[in-house]
């Protein structure tokens, strides 16, 4: 990255050992983060014999590299304090060789600065200086500065192959007590792998993503497979801890330009580079990407100014009342749940803002990944008040706002098909679900995802139509109680006055082999409301189906049931029905202009004063709704 010719910064560096000399036992020493790991000097800190390196702590943010051997650590040589329990880290701490201090990120500067948290010695990884004699931190800045400041002795670890970042990344050489030459290459870290089920959780997630929306990224494939979905988005701004190959992808794609947000405007911000040779490469003096410390980045408040953000975490398990269990292990960067914290303050912070917990149904293994509990599991995130959402490849779970029954039903709804059964009748011994609650099995895997649609009525109203869930028993529950008498008696032909548990969820929990039912819901995907819904159920000996819809009063004389009308026709056609039947109540004109709008033939008996209706599926446009009987008969 930097020009092989002006290595004039070579005659400042000291051979290493004497960085060695000037170390004395008992000392606290720091170490930049990640690919910022100085890590010739712990190579060498691990490899040497001298007495006078003895009972060293070694203090790193996030312990990331190979080059802290665990067996130095059991030798008792050294103790390693890390503020994150992911990666390499995590088997040592559980086997006591690490300790791990749990804090916020945001607080980790504090705790330095205040003294708290001694340090005597900082090794620190920087770039070779510039003509005005400065280094840049590269692609950690981390907490490095802080610990400058407290440290007696600085040592710089110069290496070439660091990119030059912007943003709070210059250090003048000055500040150095003794400069090194990097005999190591900086750590590198290659694409994860992502899968078919990745890829399908991403797309969910990215559905929930508006335009405008400031997002933060972690590593994993999860977030790899989300890059791709992302794209087609617009006015993204980033605002991350970790910025990858994904991420750069992403910007690269034209989908980022971070207008939106108040902090940083036209900046994607981040602390950590984190992946190939080739990010490496593009980060290197790449004014659009915004380098700054730890307690700005993780900073809820500073996060929260950004409107619509969008915390996305990668869970390990979820129990049915929307408690989280966190990933433990290599692969888990950045979601412990101190860290996980203060994203999740942030998007709460924010205007618009909303934290989205997304996981496989199942994990490699094949158990479920959703589970009547999940007290057994380390790394638990309690905070289930602060989730909006959890999604897997089966759909999106919307909790914010809603009883722990109905987020065990909308939970067990993404849930692997083959698990829900289990599920529900563990949340009925429970007591989460009602003990009569319905389950129809096979209704699991035969529901009609693809059939959600978007559609636009008069004076802008945008409708999002999909199949009918369980967990709509409460929103159907409502939309009846907003029925004039009139409007119940249209629909059910007698004057029902209450609609209870039993009768509702008979009504959601549809057998999609015989019955077909859309709603309509307006707001957005998270709070929406329901506002109409058509059905059609197949008749026993005939290839016809009977139709009903119902749409909310508010939202009458948009043109909402000829929309449904037609949609239902559509969807009845593709699984080979010939027509509808319908029972009408003749003074209900509005139902019967919709079915004459249809073009379709009809077929009218009436008899006291309910009109059944036959409606063939032949060549629409064939009748005009002017030949219909149904006047005639009136």
């Amino acid at each position: 990255m930097h020009h092989a010719t002006d290595r004039q910064w070579e005659k400042l560096t000291v051979p290493p050992k004497r960085v060695l000399d000037r170390i004395e036992t008992g000392m606290s020493i720091f170490l930049s983060t990640g690919v910022a790991e100085p890590r010739t000097l712990v190579k060498l800190l691990m490899e040497t014999e001298a007495a006078n390196l003895e009972d060293l702590e070694l203090i790193q943010v996030i312990s990331l590299s190979d080059a802290i051997s665990l067996d130095e650590l059991s030798a008792q040589k050294y103790r390693l304090k890390t503020f994150f329990s992911g990666w390499v880290a995590s088997e040592a701490i559980t086997a006591g060789r690490v300790d791990l201090i749990p804090s916020r990120f945001s607080e980790i500067p504090r705790l330095i600065d205040s003294g708290q948290i001694p340090i005597d010695v900082a090794f620190v990884q920087i770039t070779p200086p510039n003509e005005a004699g400065y280094c840049s931190l590269g692609v950690a800045v981390d907490v490095a500065r802080y610990a400058m400041e407290k440290a007696s002795l600085v040592v710089g670890e110069i290496n070439p192959r660091v990119p030059i970042t912007f943003g709070d990344t210059f250090v003048p050489i000055s500040d150095f007590d003794l400069l090194v030459g990097a005999t190591e290459e900086p750590i590198y870290f290659s694409r994860w792998p992502t899968d078919d089920v990745f890829d399908r959780i991403a797309a969910k997630v990215a559905s929930e993503i508006e335009d405008g929306s400031c997002i933060a990224f972690s590593i994993g494939p999860l977030f790899e497979a989300l890059s791709t979905h992302l794209m087609q988005k617009r006015n993204l701004g980033v605002h991350s801890p970790f910025f990858t190959d994904a991420l750069m992808d992403l910007v690269k794609s034209g989908a980022v330009t971070n207008r939106n947000k108040d902090m940083f405007r036209g900046k994607s911000v981040t602390s950590y580079g984190f992946g190939t040779p080739d990010l490496m490469a593009w980060l290197n003096r790449n004014p659009l990407i915004e380098f700054q410390s730890i307690d700005k980045v993780f900073s809820p408040n500073q996060i929260g100014r950004n409107p619509g953000f969008v915390c996305v975490l990668p869970a390990r398990k979820v129990d049915l009342s929307g408690r989280i269990a966190l990933h433990v292990g290599k692969g888990n960067v950045a979601a412990g749940p101190e860290n996980a914290m203060d994203f999740v303050n942030g998007g709460e912070l924010s205007r618009g803002g909303r934290t989205m917990f997304a996981l496989p149904s199942r994990n490699l293994k094949g158990e479920p990944n959703i589970r009547i509990s999940v007290e057994k599991y380390p790394n638990e995130f309690s905070l289930r008040e602060a989730i909006d959402m959890v999604v897997t490849e089966y759909g999106v779970a919307y909790l914010k706002g809603r009883t722990v029954r109905e987020r065990a039903q909308a939970l067990i709804e993404v849930a692997h098909p083959d698990d829900r059964p289990g599920l529900v009748e563990q949340a009925k011994e429970k007591r989460i679900l009602y003990p009569d609650q319905i389950y129809l099995v096979d209704s699991a895997r035969l529901y009609p995802e693809g059939i959600a649609t978007k559609q636009t009525f008069k004076g802008g109203v945008e409708v999002r139509f999909r199949a009918i869930k369980p967990s709509d028993e409460e929103e159907m529950r409502r939309l009846f109680y907003r029925f004039s008498d009139e409007a119940v008696y249209y629909r059910y032909f007698s004057p029902i006055k209450a609609m209870p548990h039993a009768k509702m969820q008979e009504y959601a929990n549809v057998d999609f082999s015989q019955t077909l039912s859309i709603v309509g819901l307006v707001g957005s995907t998270a709070e929406g409301h329901i506002i109409a819904e058509a059905r059609f159920v197949r008749e026993r000996n005939r290839p016809y189906a009977e139709v009903a819809f119902v749409v909310d009063e508010e939202y009458q004389g948009m043109g909402m049931a000829t929309y449904l009308f037609k949609r239902l026709i559509q969807l009845a056609k593709k699984q080979g029905l010939k027509g509808f039947t319908a029972d009408v109540l003749y003074t209900n004109k509005g139902m019967i202009k919709v079915f004459e709008k249809s073009g379709l033939p009809i077929k009218a008996n009436m008899e006291y004063g309910i009109y059944s209706l036959t409606i063939p599926f032949e060549t629409e446009g064939s009748h005009s709704g002017e030949e219909t009987p149904l006047r005639e008969d009136a």
